[in-house]
């Protein structure tokens, strides 16, 4: 009896050793990680209206008014490279948290393209492509799961939010107007500010340790969510190379607030500044002015899709 409980003392004993060594290999820890990704698109939807224009590919004839052909813009902002930054903590051997900081250039994107079509008498064509890009620095908090450690590799899944704090869509026009004259060449680039969002993100990535703190890591990520206009200026404008930002044009219009400051509304009516409710009857531009010139002018709020499936590799510290 007394042989029997000085073994069985011995196991217990020996087990507490064996957990409390394993304890001391995955002990609470800080690590750190450092990776590059690039995403492909997912979830492509319709581009939104730019400056009026429908998000369309159109050709017209030689007339300038007969539509030879139109298609409909679709995508998705997510597809692009980013690098990223973060921080995690593990609790156990299985749990941790992490909180990611990464900074987002999306690649550009066709949203409007017209060939030939006949803005004026004169008579002058107008062929041009608006195109956007999304940039956008984001933080990221998730929870992660390690999967268990095997040969050196360690699996993991990570689910979490995306936060972004800075950003903004670039949309650069490129227009050629051809008259009796010649050709004029115009340029804007207007920058559209977008309201608080939150996102989701789901990871699987697994790491392969490279030496007694280093590790190499890689992830297969999933993240989704859209952005809500807010606010657009123009911040640039040329023709045939001179800036005409303040300059009033028949290209463009006039050089007013209103021609270069847009507040998105959800609605649209009379009492907006909008030409489609309150037109200058009095302006002969191709742009038409709006009766409030000095007031930012409203258009209907739009959605951006900023999904995409990314690849990311990279180095992990641990401490």
């Amino acid at each position: 009896m007394k042989k029997n409980l000085l073994v069985l003392g011995m196991l217990v004993c020996s087990f507490s050793m064996m957990a409390q060594t394993k304890d001391t290999d995955k002990k609470e820890t800080w690590y750190f990680k450092l990776g590059g990704s690039y995403f492909i698109q997912t979830a492509a939807t319709e581009f939104p209206i730019v400056s009026g224009a429908l998000p369309n590919t159109e050709v017209y004839a030689a007339n300038g008014t007969t539509l030879v052909s139109r298609e409909t813009n679709h995508g998705s902002f997510g597809e692009g490279f980013r690098t990223g930054l973060n921080v995690g903590y593990r609790f156990t051997t299985r749990l941790g948290v992490e909180m990611g900081v990464n900074y987002f250039t999306g690649k550009e994107k066709t949203m409007v393209e017209t060939v030939n079509r006949l803005v004026a008498a004169g008579p002058i064509f107008v062929t041009g492509t608006a195109e956007g890009r999304i940039n956008a620095l984001d933080l990221a908090p998730a929870v992660v799961l390690f999967l268990g450690e095997t040969h050196g590799f360690e699996p993991y899944t990570k689910v979490g939010v995306i936060v972004p704090v800075y950003g903004d869509l670039t949309i650069k026009t490129n227009r050629t107007y051809t008259t009796p004259a010649g050709n004029v060449n115009t340029y804007a680039k207007d920058v559209v500010l977008p309201n608080p969002t939150v996102g989701f993100m789901a990871v699987l990535g697994t790491s392969y340790k490279l030496g007694k703190n280093i590790s190499l890591f890689g992830e297969v990520e999933y993240r989704n969510f859209t952005v809500h206009g807010k606010s657009k200026e123009t911040k640039e404008y040329t023709e045939n190379g001179v800036d005409k930002l303040n300059t009033p044009t028949t290209f463009r219009g006039d050089a007013s607030y209103s021609a270069s400051h847009v507040d998105y509304v959800e609605q649209l009516n009379s009492g907006s500044n909008n030409v489609l409710f309150n037109p200058n009857t009095a302006t002969t531009n191709i742009t038409t002015d709006t009766t409030r010139p000095n007031e930012a002018m409203n258009d209907i709020s739009s959605y951006v899709g900023i999904s995409g499936l990314g690849f990311t590799l990279g180095l992990k510290y641990s401490l």
